[in-house]
């Protein structure tokens, strides 16, 4: 079994500290290459390299003063060159720069941590579907469909399920990352006005980045909302799994449920509660995330080449999304890894009606055998429903309707209500999933 997977959250990506540093790291990497192309005196980002300092207590304060981040950013590393004594080599700093070429490139890095971690949680997660899928993959239950008894279906399926749409939000939110995996240090409306597109791809290559091929004062926005949506389908299908199995955990059904820990207490007033807590959290959660893709939809559209309107919302919509989809990747992981399935529970619930839901089977065999499907559907619907309002057993009462009896044999009757017959193609199903 894998362990309880815990890990720090993302917090620590989309903290102050780290995003100053990863400014920092867009402010060397420039003028290391500005160096290299004859444009920066090599002392200059040698110095830089060595005494460009960031104190997130000492940006905040000059902040307050100067209401303008990137500006208290580039005061407190002109602060440090000179405590350093090379204030000379300062000049140099943020050279041929817009703020906004500065933050847009490092928001970009620090999506690409972020995306990492993230996609951390999606294998992890991929890998404990898979384990349980193989599990169950032949454990019986019954199939509903609006929440009514309809066909035989397996455990194993339903994860399987999972499994599948999940590769497909990996496969997203990797691709919507990689789509981010860029920068640009174009300028003040991206004409390239003070570095070159050279440079600027130098740079980039140099953090691991591509360069836009075009941009405004910042990257087009549409990549932030296709991000954004990659994690509320993730978050979905999070919630996906908890609702079902919420429903699987009630007491008139007990087919399986979330992890009950020794000396958990359920309720305050009762006793006896098994509450789908965490389920219910993962539920609530992934509205959070769907609802921050509106505020990513909505920051795409920008007056003329740029303006702020996007920047406040980002602060919270980017750390949120990834923070909290990590965060439901993580029970998820701990839901599946430890749900308590029943086998036996789900015997007792197949059984409940007693044949009717082998009735679909009954009315093609009977078509099969020479009868008008109207006329089949008919004689299958009017024995059902005065089976389930009279809660009788479906099976033998159609086994002695002579319609039945003189086109169908008692093995091909047998052969009608076979779970095996209609679950036949269960392994098949699973090749195509998994591969193997």
């Amino acid at each position: 079994m894998i362990a309880r997977y815990t890990r720090p959250t993302l917090g620590h990506i989309w903290s102050e500290e780290n995003k100053y540093q990863q400014w920092l790291a867009v402010e060397l990497a420039s003028s290391e290459t500005l160096a290299e192309m004859g444009i920066v005196p090599t002392e200059a980002a040698q110095a830089l390299r060595q005494h460009a300092a960031i104190a997130v207590d000492r940006i905040t304060e000059i902040e307050n003063v100067v209401k303008h981040d990137v500006i208290a950013f580039t005061t407190c590393v002109a602060e440090s060159m000179a405590a350093a004594g090379a204030a000379e080599s300062s000049r140099w700093f943020h050279y041929g720069l817009t703020s906004n070429d500065v933050v847009d490139t490092a928001q970009a890095l620090m999506i690409q941590q972020a995306a990492a971690e993230i996609s951390t949680g999606l294998d992890k997660l991929l890998a404990v579907l898979e384990r349980r899928a193989y599990e169950f993959q032949h454990a019986v239950c019954i199939g509903r469909t609006h929440g009514i008894h309809a066909e035989p279906y397996t455990f194993g399926l339903k994860l399987a399920l999972w499994f599948d749409e999940l590769r497909r939000n990996a496969q997203r939110f990797r691709s919507a990352a990689d789509e981010l995996r860029i920068g640009k240090l174009s300028g003040a409306v991206g004409t390239f006005g003070h570095i070159s597109p050279a440079a600027e791809e130098q740079i980039c290559a140099r953090l691991g980045l591509r360069a836009a091929a075009i941009a405004s004062q910042v990257i087009s926005r549409d990549l932030h909302a296709h991000l954004a949506s990659t994690l509320a389908l993730i978050a979905a299908t999070c919630e996906k799994i908890a609702l079902e199995v919420r429903h699987l955990q009630r007491t008139e059904v007990r087919e399986a449920e979330e992890p009950f820990a020794a000396g958990q207490k359920g309720s305050s007033a009762m006793p006896h509660k098994r509450n789908p807590v965490t389920c219910e959290q993962i539920c609530g959660l992934a509205r959070v995330v769907r609802s921050n893709v509106q505020a990513a939809f909505e920051d795409i559209a920008l007056w003329h080449e740029r303006d702020i309107s996007h920047s406040s919302v980002e602060r919270v919509i980017l750390p949120d999304s990834t923070i909290l989809v990590d965060y439901l990747l993580a029970k998820t992981i701990w839901l599946i890894d430890g749900l308590v399935v029943s086998p036996e529970r789900m015997r007792r619930n197949l059984e409940l009606t007693r044949g009717l839901v082998f009735s679909g089977q009954l009315l093609l065999d009977l078509t099969a055998a020479g009868m008008l499907r109207e006329a089949a559907y008919k004689l299958v619907q009017g024995h059902a429903m005065r089976c389930w309002a009279e809660e009788g057993d479906f099976r033998a009462a159609i086994s002695v309707e002579p319609e039945v009896k003189s086109r169908l044999s008692a093995e091909q009757l047998e052969a009608a209500f076979s779970e095996a017959r209609q679950l036949s193609n269960v392994t098949e199903i699973f090749r195509r999933v998994f591969q193997k």
